[in-house]
């Protein structure tokens, strides 16, 4: 059961991979055609390489139209995609200054007790975005320069905050097994220190 839930982490997580570097790449993009389009006026307003720079500006070099729309969409979305992966292999950031002086039971027993916190807190949040997208649907409201519907945005959002929740809540239970049994079913921990 652990390979499947890990799979579908490790495919959230690709999908949030794509995306996010489609964002960085747009993002460059918009920064050096920004910075082109303020070079070439500079050079058109001096009189220097003027008909080269208005040649430049006429074809419309500047910065992408919308991209801080479409980074707004698309960075929620990934932040979603990334937290499956996170929760199921421990990689979360954890401070410990107190919590490592304990007996080893005991801190399995606050594990435990954080994962089931977090697998409420991703379904609360997974409702609230489905309530945000349906009240955006509801409106249709629309960003406003790229005129799309933001219920888009907050749809990927919420399928990949679906996803986390459901890995959020398969940890959690594996976790309230591994402490009512004994077993151990995931010996992934890796989390930062």
């Amino acid at each position: 059961m652990t390979r499947l839930f890990l799979a579908l982490a490790r495919l959230a997580a690709i999908l949030g991979g794509i995306v996010l570097t489609f964002l960085i790449l747009l993002t460059c993009v918009s920064v050096i055609g920004r910075g082109l389009n303020t070079l070439m006026h500079g050079l058109v307003d001096a009189g220097i390489l003027g008909g080269f720079a208005q040649s430049i500006l006429d074809a419309g070099v500047g910065p992408v139209l919308g991209d801080f729309e479409l980074v707004e969409a698309g960075i929620a979305f990934c932040i979603f995609s990334f937290l499956p992966l996170a929760q199921i292999t421990g990689a979360h950031a954890t401070v410990d200054i107190l919590v490592s002086q304990f007996p080893q039971k005991w801190i399995r027993a606050l594990t435990t007790l954080w994962e089931v916190v977090f697998a409420v807190v991703m379904i609360v949040i997974a409702w609230k975005l489905y309530d945000g997208m349906a009240g955006k649907m509801r409106y249709n409201e629309t960003t406003m320069l790229l005129q799309f519907p933001v219920w888009w945005a907050y749809a990927a959002s919420f399928a990949m905050a679906c996803v986390a929740a459901v890995v959020a809540v398969y940890v959690a239970g594996a976790r309230v097994v591994e402490i009512l049994s004994g077993r151990v079913i995931l010996t992934i921990e890796g989390g930062a220190h």
